[in-house]
């Protein structure tokens, strides 16, 4: 892992594949971990140069105030662009996890030029807070199960590891490997400041980055091949939050992955691996607007 230096600020990178190979660039829901690392594998074995990277504020990138950033979501959107002219490799396939999916596309609709592709994994068209009349919101019971658990002693690694995977569990996602990703998590969050970053890349306070202005009219717009993906269990942002996106970005193609949540799971990886290689060699786009795995609802 190492840094790279755009927008006065450094952002922490680790990178898979040739060098020379193009580049599929993936934006964290704030650390890069969101990524797993066997999906960046076999996408490296496909052929492509993967980056995937933290945000502000997180990892090994340049944190200053987790608990109140100064900076937006337009910002981290600019950081993402800069970044894949700093590897030499714009334009290049986007792809954004939560958050991060919020990040880049933002990202595909201020700098249009700097990326040839679009994956969005688990997110939704607005900013966090209210979502629209028209979008399914976070299923309430299992918010009150996820929020009504005391929080862990930040500075303990062991405490933190068992809070991921509890909250994991609650939301269906595996709780083995959130454990072990909370663990590494841990492991590199540098500084005094690290409890507050800790609770700021599990979740608990990215609500408070401005996010203004909307996005969502503005999907249309978008002119690259563009893969959506969400999990059929997803209760955090509920499926048809990402039914919404692939109906309103023109000839987007929507893979909805049956057995997951909110994280994509190891039974997964290649699905969807094939399907980034695939819009990649422009042949995604081929699937009726939205994909034939367009859920019913929505």
């Amino acid at each position: 892992m190492t840094t790279v230096s755009v927008n006065e600020i450094a952002l922490g990178i680790e990178s898979f594949g040739a060098d020379d190979a193009p580049l599929v660039l993936l934006v964290g829901g704030t650390t890069m971990l969101s990524w797993p690392d066997a999906l960046c594998e076999r996408l490296a074995a496909g052929g492509r140069r993967v980056v995937r990277y933290d945000l502000r504020d997180s990892g090994e990138s340049t944190t200053a105030d987790p608990e109140a950033p100064a900076y937006t979501l337009r910002d981290l959107a600019a950081d993402a662009a800069a970044l894949a002219d700093a590897l030499g490799a714009a334009p290049a396939h986007l792809a954004g996890i939560g958050v991060g999916g919020m990040v880049a596309q933002v990202a595909a609709l201020d700098h249009p030029g700097a990326f040839s592709a679009l994956t969005l994994v688990g997110t939704r068209a607005v900013a966090p807070g209210p979502p629209d009349d028209d979008l399914p919101d976070h299923d309430r019971a299992t918010m009150g199960r996820l929020f009504a658990r005391p929080m862990p002693d930040w500075t303990d690694r062991a405490e933190v590891a068992e809070f991921a995977a509890t909250g994991a569990e609650v939301l269906g996602d595996d709780p083995v490997a959130a454990h072990a990703i909370a663990a590494r998590i841990w492991d590199r969050t540098p500084g005094t400041a690290a409890p507050v970053q800790l609770a700021n890349q599990l979740g608990m306070v990215f609500s408070r980055l401005d996010c203004a202005p909307r996005w969502r009219e503005r999907l249309p717009e978008i002119g690259v091949p563009a893969l959506v993906v969400h999990g059929r269990r997803d209760p955090f942002f509920p499926v048809g939050n990402g039914a919404a996106i692939a109906r309103e970005i023109p000839r987007a193609r929507l893979l909805v992955l049956e057995e997951a949540a909110t994280a994509i799971p190891d039974a997964a990886v290649g699905e969807v691996a094939e399907a980034m290689l695939a819009l990649g060699r422009g042949t995604a786009g081929a699937a009726v607007r939205g994909g034939a795995s367009r859920p019913s609802h929505g």
